[in-house]
C-alpha cells in the first residue's frame, strides 16, 4: 500500500515537471520569434524626369545633383545628372566589356562596382578615373557608405562591410526577417543605422538594421509610376535606385529606364 502512494506521487511529481519544462518552452520559442517587418508607407513629394536610356544600377543624391550609375555592357556609364532636367551634365564611359554596378562617394572618391568583371574602379569628384582600382571576388550589386566603411552586397543575403583602402572584408552582415534570411538583396543606401535596400526583380524596399541585420520594415513602390506612367510595366523595368537628401529627410527614387524620379518621404 505505501509503495503504491509513492508510486502515484512520483507519477504526479513527473507529470508536473514535464508540463512546466513546456510551458517554459513554449514562453521562449515565444520571445525568441522574430515580428514580421512593419508596412512602410509613403508621400511622393516632388516627380523629376529621368533618363529612359539609363539602365540604373546605383544613385547618390549629392550637392543638389545625382550621381548615378547605369548597367549593361557597352552601354555602362558614371554620370552627373540634372535633377531638373534628367540630362547628364558629366558623365565617363565604361570600356565595352565592363557592366556597371552600385557606387559610393567616400574621401573625396567615388568607387563603382563592376557587375561580374570582378573591377571596382575609382575617380576623383571631377569623374577623372584613378590607375587605383580594386579586385572584388564577387558579383557586384548594391554599394552605399557609412562614412567608414563601403557598404557592398552580392546578391544574395550578405553584405559586407569592406575597408576603403584595401579592399578587405572587414565583417559580413546577414540579412534576416520573420521567415529567415532574405536574398536578392541590391540596390543599398545608408541612413541614420539603417540600410534601405531594394529586392531585386520587385518593387519593394526593406530597412535593414545594420547592427543584428534585421529587416525592420518594408515598402511596396509597385504602384509609384502608375499615375504618371500607367503603361509602364515595372515587372520588367524594376525599381533600382535609392538615394537620400539628409537635408530634406527624404529620398529618391527610380528604376531601370523608368522615365521618373521620385522624391518620397516614408513614415
Amino acid at each position: 500500500m505505501q509503495f503504491e502512494i509513492m508510486r502515484k506521487l512520483l507519477l504526479i511529481a513527473i507529470l508536473f515537471a514535464s508540463c512546466n519544462n513546456n510551458a517554459n518552452t513554449e514562453n521562449q520559442s515565444s520571445s525568441n520569434a522574430i515580428a514580421a517587418p512593419s508596412i512602410l508607407s509613403y508621400n511622393v513629394l516632388n516627380i523629376h524626369p529621368h533618363d529612359t536610356s539609363s539602365f540604373t544600377e546605383g544613385l547618390i543624391w549629392l550637392n543638389g545633383s545625382f550621381l548615378e550609375s547605369t548597367g549593361e555592357k557597352q552601354r555602362s556609364y558614371l554620370l552627373k545628372v540634372n535633377p531638373q532636367t534628367g540630362k547628364a551634365e558629366k558623365k565617363y564611359k565604361l570600356a565595352d566589356q565592363y557592366f556597371g554596378e552600385g557606387i559610393a562617394v567616400l574621401n573625396n572618391k567615388i568607387y563603382q562596382l563592376t557587375y561580374q568583371e570582378h573591377k571596382v574602379f575609382v575617380y576623383d569628384m571631377n569623374f577623372n578615373k584613378l590607375s587605383q582600382e580594386f579586385e572584388w571576388p564577387y558579383e557586384g550589386w548594391g554599394m552605399t557608405t557609412d562614412g567608414k566603411y563601403l557598404i557592398i552586397d552580392t546578391g544574395g543575403s550578405n553584405i559586407y562591410f569592406v575597408n576603403p583602402e584595401t579592399f578587405k572584408i572587414e565583417k559580413t552582415l546577414g540579412v534576416v526577417n520573420n521567415n529567415g534570411y532574405v536574398s536578392m538583396v541590391n540596390e543599398l543606401e545608408y541612413v541614420d543605422g539603417f540600410l534601405y535596400a531594394n529586392i531585386w526583380q520587385t518593387n519593394n524596399i526593406i530597412k535593414i538594421n545594420v547592427q543584428s541585420g534585421l529587416v525592420e520594415a518594408e515598402a511596396d513602390l509597385t504602384d509609384i509610376l502608375k499615375s504618371s506612367h500607367p503603361e509602364f510595366n515595372t515587372e520588367q523595368n524594376v525599381l533600382n535606385g535609392i538615394a537620400y537628401n539628409a537635408e530634406k529627410k527624404t529620398f529618391y527614387i527610380t528604376g531601370k529606364n523608368w522615365p521618373n524620379l521620385f522624391e518620397i518621404q516614408f513614415h
